[in-house]
């Protein structure tokens, strides 16, 4: 799961993710991040509670440690769509009715708000086509409350088995040179 970045000076910068799909996000949020510099815009990182108006007495922080809770939290489950076999992840659905369970919101309406900034402020990730469509823009809303729409938590181990397609293919290149840096990949 290696993505290389070549900088301006022809210095290549090797990454890697942890699964398909977290490579798969980098490369694209740095994607957006390059359009947007090349065609002469300032890149800045838009913050969700700017862009639909969440009040400020949410913490989406403290929000997501309760979702995380093994016991009162979302259950992250194995769930299977397209042959393709989804490890550590939930359904919107799920996310939801959790919400609502919660306490966190009145209605489905908001809950697809709230979650709509969880996914846009990285504390959840889109899993599977019907979701990552979603979060790209192919949607009324970011995040979908629905049965076959997977998600999972960044730092959850989510995994996927099973078919994939052209696009998951990445060509082998031999790696050479020194790691000057070695660590975690955090989008914050």
């Amino acid at each position: 799961f290696v993505f290389k970045l070549t900088a301006a000076k022809q210095q290549d910068h090797f990454f890697q993710a942890a699964y398909l799909e977290e490579r798969d996000a980098w490369v694209r949020d740095i994607k957006k991040a390059i359009h947007c510099l090349d065609g002469g815009q300032r890149f800045a990182r838009k913050s969700t509670r700017k862009s639909i108006r969440l009040p400020e007495t949410i913490n989406l922080s403290a929000l997501y440690i309760s979702m995380k809770d093994p016991e009162k939290g979302i259950k992250e489950l194995k769930l299977e769509k397209d042959k393709r076999v989804f490890n550590h992840c939930f359904t919107g659905t799920c996310v939801i009715d959790w919400l609502v369970s919660s306490n966190s919101i009145r209605n489905r309406k908001e809950g697809l708000l709230l979650a709509s900034s969880l996914l846009n402020e990285g504390y959840l990730q889109p899993a599977g086509d019907t979701a990552k469509a979603a979060a790209e823009g192919l949607s009324d809303t970011p995040f979908l409350d629905l049965s076959d729409a997977f998600y999972y938590f960044p730092d959850s181990g989510f995994f996927c088995e099973g078919y994939s397609s052209d696009d998951d293919v990445v060509m082998k290149e031999e790696f050479r040179g020194t790691i000057v840096k070695q660590g975690c990949l955090l989008k914050q």
